[in-house]
């Protein structure tokens, strides 16, 4: 439960595994013995300071990685939830095309950071992996079109191995982002919210009643390919009219003429109208997918994550998003879900990873 939840006061941790007083003082004993758990004062309850039982670093550590097309990201953490390291590099080749060079080279950094924080392989308890492409249950790519040199792949299986056998569960980037903001960022107070992942492709990760929404399949959250319009042009997951293809990275490129979303970024936060323009557009079609999403599942909240690493470009997005939300959800709906900028940047999804490497989704 310290592990899944974090840290815990003594009644927060009877209340959370039903166990009696006794037992969770006898077991604390034990773990603080071991040096794998430590107590101490947290904010007061009842007039006086509660005492906040978490793991230590004796308990082992916990690795997230993030494999986007342009870059790749490593974070740990110790078992308690203290972030211990972050590091991200920029990739040479496209990461969707070359699964294996991205691979070699997430094994590569993940010793590096490790070596960084003064740690081995050997504390490594889990690794959690994400990629940009829904992800079934079972570990495999969801919708091979859209990330076909991957296609045949484990991405799990393939880390694992290069990893000497570490434990590694893998989980598409939106989902990663949802729960990482759900524990540690901006929705860590809100029991059902909706994160939009806006990039190369769009994504969502789906929070429900403090859950981790993966659907039957493990596909939920797709929102990139939700259809704005039946008899547009065709995507590259084979249907048509979908919304990345208004208002996802590679059409927002092409659009611009140029060929990084930095380069995008940077030109719309200097006034560009013609960039400026795609931002607001995107943000209004990026409403009008999610208004069905707030009709079926009502959210508290929908965190959007940062575009190409800015908040101003997603400050952007916020007002015609909402327009958006309103021309297609109901009045209700729309009055009483928050549209806010998420707080954890682009070190999301990595943070993401630590959190599955942690177990949040199970706790």
């Amino acid at each position: 439960m310290l592990r899944g939840r974090g840290p815990r006061t003594r009644a927060e941790l009877i209340s959370l595994t039903g166990l009696s007083r006794p037992t969770i003082s006898s077991a604390l004993t034990e773990l603080s013995t071991a040096g794998l758990v430590t107590e101490v004062l947290g904010p007061p309850a009842g007039g006086r300071p509660a005492g906040v039982f978490r793991l230590t670093r004796k308990a082992g550590l916990a690795v997230g990685v993030d494999i986007g097309r342009r870059h790749l990201r490593v974070a740990i953490a110790d078992l308690g939830h203290e972030i211990l390291a972050s590091q991200a590099i920029r990739l040479d080749r496209d990461a969707d095309d070359h699964p294996f060079s991205a691979l070699d080279l997430a094994t590569q950094q993940v010793d590096k950071v490790l070596a960084a924080v003064g740690g081995s392989r050997a504390e490594v308890v889990g690794v959690g992996l994400g990629i940009p492409a829904p992800v079934t249950l079972d570990g495999r790519i969801g919708s091979p079109t859209l990330l076909p040199a991957w296609a045949d792949l484990v991405p799990e299986e393939e880390l694992a191995n290069r990893l000497g056998g570490l434990t590694v569960r893998v989980d598409n980037d939106a989902n990663l982002g949802a729960l990482a903001e759900h524990t540690w960022g901006a929705g860590r107070d809100c029991a059902d919210l909706v994160y939009v992942k806006i990039a190369t492709g769009i994504g969502a990760g789906i929070v429900l009643d403090g859950r981790l929404y993966r659907g039957s399949a493990g596909t939920a959250g797709e929102l990139g390919h939700v259809t704005l319009d039946a008899s547009g042009p065709i995507c590259r997951c084979g249907n048509r009219g979908c919304l990345e293809l208004t208002a996802g990275g590679r059409a927002l490129l092409a659009q611009a003429g140029v060929r990084d979303l930095d380069v995008l970024a940077q030109r719309a936060i200097a006034g560009d109208p013609g960039c400026r323009r795609l931002l607001l557009d995107a943000g209004r079609h990026l409403g009008i997918a999610l208004g069905g999403l707030l009709n079926l599942i009502n959210p508290d909240r929908i965190v959007v994550g940062e575009f190409a690493g800015h908040k101003t470009t997603t400050r952007l997005l916020l007002e015609p998003l909402r327009r958006g939300l309103a021309e297609t959800a109901m009045a209700a709906a729309v009055d009483a879900v928050e549209v806010v900028q998420a707080d954890l940047g682009e070190r999301a999804a990595a943070l993401g990873g630590v959190a599955l490497a942690l177990g949040v989704d199970r706790a």
